[in-house]
């Protein structure tokens, strides 16, 4: 093995900060990711790696030369990708939201596979914010704005959203006839991952989107108890409106404040800054796209 898969080794080591989890990732007998990094320190002369019973982690030269390796890593995959027409193939892990995995993309995965059998998914479904380094994981799919500057994001959708209430939340309460009625009501708060704080439900008016908070007597941390508070009469909701067509139809829920909508949300697939866009994520980040725009949201 050459200096270049010492290399991987390394990096994938530091960022999983396991020598069991770097051997499963690249798929290499555990004993050769040991020889192959102890190879690497005795020919560097120094220690890149402190190594306990429970942790693994960078010693302070081993953190620049971790950082020297990513960017050789990077620069020598584009080089090899630029003069090869090759299909991608290899190891995919993404992380996707799950109410859009299983409406969207799952159902539309045995064509991606048809269309590229060398690659090989890994998928987890999470609406937690990942650390996509730590964690082994080379992008997600999520909803809402890029809030971690340490991240890159490709925008594949823009989703549609609707205010919706139950039937019996609005008998009780009233239908409001525009945003500055809403002081009389409650909203099911939907609590933020990245802030812990919950998010304001926002309207258009005038051509500018205002936020307004709302009280509550239930906050909720996942999609599908945001949806399902909604539909038990708990408070008002906005959400893409593909993820209520059904209560919509069957008379669940209303929309209401139609002529103030909220902004859409955009649908983005994330990777970290630090890393060259693999020609696998590159492939399906496009694919994500193709799926969405032919589903009209």
């Amino acid at each position: 093995m050459d200096r270049f898969e010492e290399m991987r080794v390394f990096v994938r080591i530091a960022e999983r900060q396991s020598f069991t989890h770097a051997s499963d990732d690249l798929q290499i007998p555990r004993a050769t990711v040991t020889n192959l990094l102890k190879r690497m320190e005795q020919r560097l002369g120094t220690r890149l790696l402190e190594r306990t019973t429970r942790t693994v982690r960078l010693t302070h030269d081993g953190e620049a030369h971790y950082r020297r390796c990513v960017r050789l890593i990077a620069d020598l995959e584009e080089a090899e990708e630029s003069f090869r027409n090759t299909a991608p193939k290899g190891l995919l892990r993404a992380n996707l939201q799950g109410t859009l995995a299983r409406t969207f993309v799952v159902p539309a995965l045995p064509a991606f596979l048809a269309q590229y059998p060398q690659i090989e998914l890994h998928l987890g479904e999470d609406d937690r914010l990942v650390d996509l380094v730590r964690e082994g994981v080379d992008c997600v799919l999520r909803v809402g704005s890029l809030q971690d500057s340490s991240m890159v994001g490709r925008r594949v959708a823009q989703l549609s959203q609707v205010t919706v209430a139950s039937p019996a939340y609005l008998a009780k309460y009233g239908e409001p006839g525009d945003p500055a009625a809403l002081s009389a009501h409650r909203a099911v708060n939907y609590v933020s991952s990245a802030t812990g704080k919950a998010l304001p439900l926002e309207f258009t008016i005038d051509g500018q989107v205002s936020a307004v908070n709302l009280g509550s007597v239930v906050s909720v941390a996942g999609a599908d108890l945001y949806t399902g508070s909604a539909v038990a009469g708990l408070g008002i909701v906005q959400v893409p409106r593909y993820r209520v067509a059904e209560e919509l139809k069957t008379g669940q829920l209303k929309i209401i404040l139609q002529d103030f909508p909220p902004p859409p949300m955009p649908v983005s697939v994330l990777y970290p800054q630090s890393r060259q866009l693999s020609s696998r994520v590159r492939v399906f980040a496009q694919w994500l796209r193709d799926i969405f725009e032919a589903a009209s949201v």
